[in-house]
């Protein structure tokens, strides 16, 4: 039976930076408090939007599978932070990348974007229907960051990270998968002032940040995102000890910590980038896959688990078994513009929006 596998890997991380010291200048928060809490030290902000950074990914991408854009027929974009809501953001990558043949999707499940986006690209090709995917993430979070709360406005930053899925019929490729939804508690994390059912006027600026209960995410998130972990490996029919790196949604450490004890999984089998980026949303899967790659963390042959939870509350979890090769066939030379403002410059606009007045 065809599979889909995963031939092609990319990133794209804005040059600038956000550190918990800049955050420590303007508001009242710590390192200290960030760190032991998230495990966060820093993040990204972009100066590009949320197409372009996703562009980015793409070439690297592709050019990891040896494709040239011509080459895909699908293009799916995760994301909570488009660009516009119409024409979506996978619009606008099409029409950037000059992938022609391709048709071009975006799919917002937040947090757990990527890995509904990667099920359903490789179902489109177990099913005939498309040969090369193009399954994207890509968040631009920093507009939404009302920087007067500390509890949530610390967590996000921005970045892109994308694979190509082709046809294999060898062992490789996507084994388990789950997808689920805890809709009752959807506004348990929230932005609710954007859509048709608010008040344009009467709404702004209140509720046009995120809006989280901490504690009750969390608690879902442990149970939500390990118990789905568990179950797909036991549905991909192999053994908790081989699988060979779980590649978690990067949200906090505790929660990443919980997932692994609920696989029994060593912390060296457990791969973790939150402290250099934090929470990019749709995106720190497929940045922590590239970066887990580069570093030789996965090796030919390896059963990776990816799991994630997020706004909805929605959650996923799969088992992919790797491939023989772990290098790129080739590489890009795309890559962002230099950034013509400094990084608390490029939140000036978040600043005057929600009347913050840093010293």
């Amino acid at each position: 039976m065809t599979n889909a596998a995963i031939t092609g890997w990319g990133k794209a991380l804005p040059p600038s930076v956000l550190s918990n010291e800049d955050l420590e200048s303007f508001m009242d928060t710590s390192d200290e408090w960030i760190t032991s809490r998230t495990g966060i030290k820093e993040r990204r902000i972009s100066h590009v939007e949320t197409s372009d950074m996703a562009t980015i990914a793409a070439h690297r991408a592709l050019a990891a599978a040896g494709l040239e854009p011509h080459d895909v027929d699908l293009i799916i974009v995760a994301t909570c932070s488009p660009d516009t809501l119409i024409p979506s953001a996978a619009a606008y990558v099409q029409a950037k990348l000059g992938a022609k043949n391709a048709g071009a999707v975006d799919l917002n499940a937040a947090c757990s974007g990527f890995i509904y986006s990667l099920v359903f690209g490789a179902n489109m090709i177990r099913g005939g229907t498309h040969k090369r995917v193009l399954v994207i993430g890509a968040e631009k979070l920093h507009y939404y960051m009302d920087f007067t709360d500390r509890t949530t406005s610390v967590l996000f930053g921005d970045g892109a990270g994308a694979v190509v899925l082709e046809p294999t019929d060898g062992d490789e490729g996507l084994l388990s998968s789950e997808l689920g939804m805890d809709g009752d508690a959807s506004e348990s994390l929230c932005i609710p002032g954007y859509g048709t059912r608010g008040d344009r006027v009467a709404d702004a600026p209140s509720e046009v940040g995120v809006r989280m209960d901490g504690p009750e995410v969390f608690r879902r998130a442990v149970t939500m995102m390990g118990g789905a972990s568990v179950r797909v490996v036991e549905k991909a029919g192999i053994a908790f000890e081989a699988v060979d790196i779980l590649i978690p949604h990067q949200a906090n450490q505790r929660i990443i910590d919980a997932t692994a004890r609920k696989l029994k999984l060593p912390s060296e089998r457990v791969f973790m980038n939150i402290g250099d980026y934090g929470n990019t949303s749709a995106a720190t899967i497929p940045i922590a896959l590239t970066e887990a790659l580069e570093q030789g963390r996965i090796r030919p042959g390896a059963n990776i688990v990816f799991a994630a939870f997020g706004g909805g509350l929605s959650w996923a979890a799969a088992v992919l078994r790797w491939g023989q090769r772990t290098e790129p066939l080739g590489t890009s030379d795309v890559d962002f513009p230099p950034a013509d403002r400094t990084t608390l410059e490029l939140l000036q606009p978040n600043f005057d929006f929600f009347g913050l007045e840093p010293q």
